[in-house]
């Protein structure tokens, strides 16, 4: 073996002479066929390729990148984290929007180098910024690494200077209502508190009576605030401005236990006038913090957190002014590097929303009532009113208030989710104002007519081995364990129309049936989302929920379906939006909530118009017997909603509905129209109430609605709710026994 290692290594020996230029040709192979010999030079690598490297990591905020490509005795002198921090307060006190960059000129030694290269930051405040900048460079086995020190950020930081503006922050824009009134604006405000131990018994129900007054809510919901509080304790009760109080203050200051706290604030009228459609606004949130004050937000500054406040931010806040400084370690300012002397006055948002409609109609929700109630302008989409009840009250999201720390923290104890916005993200099954849509497809498919009838009896037994009952079985039922006498009736013999006025869970089992079996599986959801649900609306302004309008995978699924039932949910924004549609002859809009942005000048810079989004999938003709159907629900005796209705004679179209939601008592709905205008010379209105966990529509659902109508056509409610003994004030009375109403 060892023989065979060296005859080899001879071999190659051989074949190595014979490529070498004059050498012997061992092999006989002739030396001017071989290539020269290749020669290796290692050179440095391109120093301004190192500094472009370095610089765009720099534009990136990749300060992990740009720290490792520094020289050992640079990384030694700072570390990672304080490289990082001192880069990105540097920039954040400049408000950076870009980073530019350009190099100028390079100069190489065989272990140094030098780049010349000019910064210009462009700041969100103060405009460009440019700097000159030498960098020095060291050779580092084969690389090139930066030798660091604060002048690289900006040849006036060496030394250990820092950068530090001096901000100019504009008022914050106010939120108008359509007419101008104030739903938020900064003004002299005053918290308002009590002390139950110092409150003289005799004068209690006249302190409750001014403070009921003041701030929209009943005596009792504030006599509920304390009436198990200890006596010296503070109870936050709510705020007021300085001008709403300023005509009871004398009289105010004579109570004993009334405590009155003044400060000056972003006040928001009505303790919150839909608060969660209008939002609030808080400190900039620590996680945003850099990317605010990069876009030249002074790090004070309040900013939207909800709602309109966050959508309009980039009207409502105007645009900060400024003045830049290089500032020295012992605080002197050094050099003045740039300035926006005034800030820029911000805008202001007017709605669609009436202020003073929508505290009655927020009143009209009772405080002990969860739920919504929308109000639409039927043929434009305008929202009038929105409600999501419970509310909160966006005025302790100030510091400076004194009802501060308690309010937030209830709050955020509350187990009611005040924060949703139950209009357009709460999302629940529709019940049978759901049939409405049913009704539709049936006549579409022209399997049903107007003319056809179905007998509608207690029990539905079509499917083989289900039994579905109607409503009015499970209202005999009720009536018969609560006064052991049961007097609802079946309704019948009825046509399509009739099956919706009485909202007959038979009938419209029966059409979901029909529909399937005849292969049109899909029709009833297909024209659920026809009529906009299971999709967003596109209000944009604010938060809102798709809801969930699914294809029937199976018969039962399909039959529960034509009754607004399983796996269905739908929002009550959508549901307000179909109903307008119904009401001026089928057209959907894009409901609208800002109706315009005026500078601070005066001048609109922004002016919303209505916005047809889509038609309903329906014929003209259909939509009639439709219309006709829901005038029939409120006008006609045997109208599930009829007995509510007894007092007015508007012409009302509507739908009640009544979603279970087992083990919990049903969601209580009632949608309806009016068609008013040419008596009342006011925009006719759609209207949807939903009430929560509270039973039937035509109980709950309905008088919530008739209210909302009092309000709008005469200014106030006009009649008791059958379960309220004053306006505000809920007793328990026994169900009243009303054969014709329903879900």
């Amino acid at each position: 073996m060892k023989h065979i290692k060296w005859f080899n290594v001879l071999i190659v020996l051989a074949l190595l002479a014979a490529c070498v230029p004059g050498g012997e040709g061992g092999f006989g192979l002739p030396t001017s066929t071989l290539p020269p010999p290749q020669v290796r030079v290692t050179r440095a690598p391109d120093a301004a390729s190192a500094m472009r490297a370095y610089l765009d990591a720099y534009a990136e905020d990749d300060y992990v990148a740009m720290y490792a490509m520094l020289t050992e005795a640079s990384r030694q002198a700072i570390s990672e984290e304080d490289f990082a921090n001192r880069h990105s307060r540097a920039l954040d006190a400049m408000a950076l929007k870009e980073m530019r960059y350009t190099i100028q000129s390079t100069s190489t030694a065989p272990q140094s180098a030098q780049v010349n290269y000019n910064l210009v930051y462009v700041s969100n405040v103060v405009g460009e910024i440019s700097s000159d900048v030498i960098a020095n460079l060291s050779l580092d086995q084969g690389q090139w690494r930066i030798s660091w020190d604060e002048s690289l950020i900006l040849s006036d930081l060496r030394g250990g200077n820092i950068l530090s503006m001096d901000y100019s922050v504009p008022e914050r824009g106010s939120i108008l209502d359509r007419d101008g009134d104030p739903l938020v604006a900064r003004t002299d405000a005053v918290a308002l508190g009590l002390i139950p131990g110092q409150i003289f018994p005799d004068a209690e129900e006249a302190l409750l009576s001014e403070l009921s007054r003041l701030t929209g809510l009943n005596r009792e919901t504030i006599r509920d605030k304390y009436r198990f509080a200890g006596a010296d304790w503070y109870i936050p009760v709510g705020e007021v401005s300085l001008e709403e109080i300023s005509n009871r203050y004398g009289v105010l200051s004579s109570y004993s236990g009334l405590v009155f706290s003044e400060y000056n604030s972003r006040y928001y009228y009505g303790g919150g006038l839909a608060s969660q459609t209008i939002g609030y606004t808080s400190s900039i949130p620590a996680e945003r913090r850099e990317e605010y004050i990069r876009a030249g937000y002074s790090p004070d500054a309040r900013v939207g957190q909800a709602g309109i406040e966050v959508w309009g931010e980039q009207y409502l806040a105007g645009q900060t002014g400024g003045t830049l400084y290089v500032v020295s370690p012992e605080g002197s300012i050094i050099k003045f590097i740039g300035e926006r002397k005034t800030a820029q006055p911000a805008s202001n948002l007017y709605l669609t929303i009436d202020r003073d409609f929508q505290a009655q109609v927020q009143r009209a929700m009772l405080e002990s009532f969860s739920g919504s109630i929308v109000v639409l302008e039927r043929d434009t989409g305008r929202v009038l009113a929105m409600v999501s009840s419970p509310g909160y009250d966006p005025n302790i999201f100030d510091p400076r208030n004194a009802n501060s720390t308690n309010g937030l923290t209830a709050l955020f104890q509350s187990t009611d989710t005040p924060l949703l916005n139950r209009a357009t993200q709460g999302q629940y099954p529709l019940g049978s104002v759901f049939k409405i849509i049913t009704m539709a497809a049936a006549l579409e498919s022209g399997t049903f007519t107007a003319d056809n009838q179905y007998n509608c009896q207690y029990e539905w037994t079509e499917l083989p081995g289900r039994i579905f009952y109607d409503w009015t079985y499970e209202r005999f039922q009720r009536e018969l364990r609560e006064t052991g006498q049961g007097v609802t009736q079946p309704s019948g013999v009825l046509n399509l129309q009739e099956g919706l006025m009485r909202s007959c869970n038979p009938w419209f089992y029966h059409i979901g049936l029909t529909l399937y079996n005849q292969g049109y599986t899909t029709l009833v959801a297909d024209t659920a989302r026809g009529f906009g649900l299971g999709s967003p609306t596109g209000i944009g302004q604010i938060a809102e929920a798709s809801g969930n309008i699914n294809n029937p995978p199976e018969v039962t699924e399909a039959v529960n379906q034509a009754i607004g039932q399983g796996d269905m949910l739908v929002t009550p924004l959508q549901v307000a939006t179909f109903i307008a549609a119904i009401g001026n002859g089928g057209t959907l809009y894009r409901p609208q909530i800002v109706e315009k942005v005026v500078g601070a000048d005066g001048i609109e810079t922004v002016l919303f118009s209505p916005e047809e989004r889509g038609t309903l999938p329906i014929s003209e003709e259909n939509l009639l017997l439709l219309q006709q159907a829901m005038r029939m629900v409120v006008a006609d005796p045997r109208g599930t909603a009829y007995r509510r209705f007894t007092t007015t004679d508007l012409p009302i179209y509507g739908k009640t509905g009544t979603a279970e939601v087992p083990p919990n008592l049903p969601h209580a709905w009632f949608a309806g129209y009016t068609d008013a205008v040419e008596s009342t010379g006011l925009p006719d209105i759609a209207i949807v109430v939903l009430v929560e966990n509270k039973g039937e529509g035509s109980d709950y659902g309905a008088p919530i609605f008739k209210r909302v109508i009092e309000i709008y056509y005469q200014g106030r409610p006009i009649n008791l709710y059958w379960f309220e003994s004053s306006f505000g004030i809920t007793e328990t009375p026994t169900l009243p026994v009303t054969p014709t109403l329903g879900p």
